[in-house]
């Protein structure tokens, strides 16, 4: 029981997750409504959490650049 405590502790809304990923609340909310963003957890009627793993692992299936090298041509 301690540890499903500490899970449910660590459950973050959506103004964290603006805040985590620099983008607005519209954002989130718009992602949720279209699939497209970080996994959910609805846990009553409008109320919905998002657990700290699941928006790290949002990131790592984002693109990146900057790995190139440039010549200075």
């Amino acid at each position: 029981m301690v540890n499903e405590r500490n899970d449910v502790e660590a459950l973050v809304n959506e103004h964290f997750v603006s805040r985590y990923l620099c983008v607005s609340v519209a954002t989130v909310r718009r992602w949720r409504l279209l699939d497209t963003g970080p996994r959910y957890i609805r846990v009553s009627g409008a109320a919905v959490r998002y657990r700290p793993e699941d928006l790290r692992s949002y990131l790592d299936t984002r693109p990146v650049g900057g790995g190139k090298i440039s010549s200075g041509r």
